[in-house]
C-alpha cells in the first residue's frame, strides 16, 4: 500500500496527552516494520481548545478531522469546565465530530484477557471468555432529538428531551451489526423498550426486516431492562448486541466493567464514507472508553492500552490492515501475560510499571512478532 494514510490526532484533555503519544508510538513501529506510511497532524479539542479559542471544537480542529482518513482521540473535559454553559462544554466536541463526521455507529468491543479475569468483581466461571461487541447507533435518537430544553412550567420548570428515530437510521446501523455478526459467531441480539417506547417498536420492526438479508445471521431481541440484567447474570450469551443510542451508552459501559478494567477498552465510531482508494474502509473516530482522569495526569500512571487497541482498530476497519490490527493485539497480549501492569491494573504479583513504559513494551512485542 503506497499511499499515505492521514491521521488527525486529538489528544484532548488530562491523560489524552499521555496516552495519545503511545498509541502512535506504536502505530509508527507498525508503519516501519511493515512498510506503511502514517501521516499525523495534531490539533486541540475539548477543555484544552476552549482554553485557547473559547469553543470547545474549533473550526481548524473540525477541518483536519474532515481531511483526515481517520480520527484517534484521547479524551475530554473535567472538573475545571464543569461551570460552563452545556452548550459549550467539552464534550460539545465529540457530538460535533460525531454529527459532522457522519459517525452513526459506535463499535464497543468487551473481551476478557485470561490473566485479568481477577479483576472483575464478578465470579470468574462467570465471565472467563466473554467475548462481545455492542453496536450502538450514535447519531439519533434522545441526545439528538428535537425539541429538546428547560423552560418555566407551573411554578417552576420542566425538562423534556425528544427520543425519534426513523427507519432509514434504524436500517444503517442493523446492516452494520448485521455485517460484524456475520464476522463473528453470527449471532445478534437487538434491544429495545418496544413493551412501551414507540420509537423503539419501530426500531424492533425494523430490524426484523433487515434481518432478511442475513438469513445466516441469528436474531433475537430483548428489553434493555433485561438485557442489563443478563449482562451480570450471563454475559456469554451475547455475540453482537445492538441498540439506539442512549440504551448503548449505558450498556456498553456494563458491559465494559465485565472485564474488569475500563483502561483496557477501545472504541471505533463508524459512518458511511469510505476512504479514497479503498471501498471497503470506513472513515472513523477512534478513541479508548475512559475519560481524561485528571487527578492522575502528568504523573505517569494512565493506562494507554485502550489507546493502543483503539489505534489497532483503526487499522482494521479504516485502513483495512488485519494482519497489523492483529499484531498490536497480541503484542498487548503478550505485556499483559508477561505481568506488567499501569497502577490501575496492578495487583499482588504483577510488576507496575508507567504509561510511557507500557508504550514501549508493546512496541517491543511488535518488533519481536
Amino acid at each position: 500500500m503506497n499511499n499515505e494514510m492521514h491521521i488527525a490526532v486529538l489528544p484532548g484533555d488530562g491523560i489524552g496527552q499521555e496516552i495519545i503519544p503511545q498509541a502512535v508510538a506504536v502505530l509508527e513501529a507498525m508503519g516501519k516494520k511493515l512498510g506503511l506510511a502514517f501521516g499525523f497532524e495534531q490539533a486541540v479539542v475539548g477543555g484544552c481548545a476552549i482554553d485557547q479559542e473559547g469553543v470547545p471544537l474549533p473550526d481548524e480542529t473540525l477541518r483536519l478531522a474532515m481531511d483526515a482518513d481517520a480520527v484517534l482521540l484521547g479524551a475530554v473535559g473535567g472538573p475545571k469546565w464543569e461551570g460552563l454553559d452545556y452548550a459549550i462544554r467539552p464534550e460539545r466536541a465529540l457530538l460535533g465530530l460525531r454529527e459532522k463526521l457522519g459517525l452513526f455507529a459506535n463499535l464497543r468491543p468487551a473481551v476478557l484477557y485470561p490473566m485479568m479475569a481477577d479483576a472483575s468483581t464478578l465470579k470468574r466461571e462467570v465471565i472467563e471468555g466473554i467475548d462481545l461487541m455492542v453496536v450502538r447507533e450514535l447519531t439519533g435518537g434522545i441526545y439528538f432529538g428535537q425539541p429538546r430544553g428547560v423552560e418555566a412550567f407551573e411554578g417552576g420548570e420542566r425538562g423534556f428531551n425528544t427520543l425519534v428515530y426513523t427507519t432509514k437510521e434504524i436500517e444503517r446501523i442493523a446492516r452494520v451489526a448485521f455485517d460484524v455478526a456475520r464476522k463473528r459467531r453470527k449471532k445478534l441480539t437487538s434491544i429495545d423498550k418496544a413493551n412501551v417506547l414507540e420509537s423503539t417498536e419501530l426500531w424492533r420492526r425494523v430490524v426484523t426486516q433487515v434481518h432478511q438479508d442475513y438469513p445466516d445471521v441469528a436474531l433475537s431481541h430483548m428489553y434493555v431492562d433485561n438485557c442489563a440484567m443478563q449482562l451480570v447474570r450471563n454475559p456469554k450469551q451475547f455475540d453482537v448486541i445492538v441498540t439506539t443510542n442512549m440504551f448503548g451508552d449505558i450498556l456498553s459501559d456494563e458491559a465494559a466493567m465485565l472485564t474488569g478494567s475500563i483502561g483496557l477498552l477501545p472504541s471505533a465510531s463508524l459512518g458511511s464514507q469510505a476512504i479514497a482508494g479503498r471501498p471497503e474502509c470506513l472513515k472513523g473516530m477512534y478513541e479508548p472508553i475512559h475519560g481524561s482522569a485528571p487527578d492522575i495526569a502528568g504523573k505517569d500512571m494512565a493506562n494507554p492500552l485502550a489507546t493502543i487497541l483503539s489505534a489497532a482498530m483503526m487499522l482494521k476497519y479504516s485502513f483495512g490492515l488485519n494482519e497489523a490490527s492483529t499484531q498490536i493485539e497480541t503484542a498487548v497480549f503478550k505485556v499483559l501475560a508477561q505481568g506488567f501492569r499501569t497502577p490501575d491494573i496492578a495487583a499482588e504479583g504483577t510488576k507496575q510499571i508507567g504509561t510511557e513504559e507500557m508504550g514501549r513494551r508493546v512496541i517491543d512485542q511488535i518488533k519481536a512478532l
